[in-house]
């Protein structure tokens, strides 16, 4: 609808691919966001971007920065959604997101209760919906449901927030591969408490704009 999404991770990451492949920019690059400056390094192939990581900073726990209307520290807690118990966890990793964990992710009408979520008030600037299987340690499996736009096959934030709450709630160490539709993401929570997103980028085509 044409609303401001905040911070974006994957696009980050094809910026600078694009920066890099088009030799504007070297391995290493810092951008300014709507959620600060944000350091990029990209690791290349036969002199094009195979691979870029990011760092998205420290995540923020606390219900009211997500923003939500919750107080406190919101990891699995209880709520009621749609007449059904659900345990949610918060985290704003540069936006707002909510992660379920659940066991079967294939099972969820994702669109349904991402349109729940957004009708119950809780989220007053949306959220992102990450519903997440832990499939051992050091791997999830992952749907998402960006705000307005409904279920997408990658997301890096979302990615992001489904691999710390991981974490946070014991599941899983701090390196963490993310399963989505779209293929494979990398988070690691550093010594420091910052995210670090790593994932392979690749041109899908090109064209012209006439304005």
């Amino acid at each position: 609808d044409g609303s401001d999404g905040g911070m974006a991770a994957n696009p980050l990451r094809c910026v600078a691919k694009y920066l890099f492949d088009n030799k504007l920019a070297d391995e290493y690059l810092a951008v300014e966001t709507s959620s600060g400056v944000k350091e990029l390094w990209v690791n290349s192939f036969n002199g094009k971007a195979s691979s870029v990581s990011v760092k998205l900073g420290n995540p923020v726990f606390e219900g009211k920065l997500i923003p939500s209307t919750f107080d406190g520290e919101v990891t699995e807690r209880k709520i009621t959604l749609g007449g059904k118990s659900y345990a949610v966890s918060l985290v704003n990793v540069g936006n707002p997101h909510c992660v379920i964990f659940c066991e079967k992710v294939d099972d969820i009408d994702i669109e349904a209760l991402g349109q729940i979520i957004t009708d119950t008030g809780y989220f007053p600037q949306g959220v992102y919906v990450e519903i997440v299987r832990v499939v051992n340690n050091m791997t999830i499996k992952m749907r998402v449901w960006e705000k307005v736009s409904g279920e997408t096959w990658a997301c890096g934030t979302a990615a992001a927030a489904a691999a710390v709450a991981s974490i946070v709630c014991g599941y899983c160490a701090n390196d963490v591969t993310v399963k989505l539709k779209g293929g494979d993401l990398f988070v690691k929570l550093n010594a420091d408490g910052e995210v670090e997103l790593d994932g392979t980028v690749r041109q899908s085509f090109e064209g012209m704009i006439e304005i």
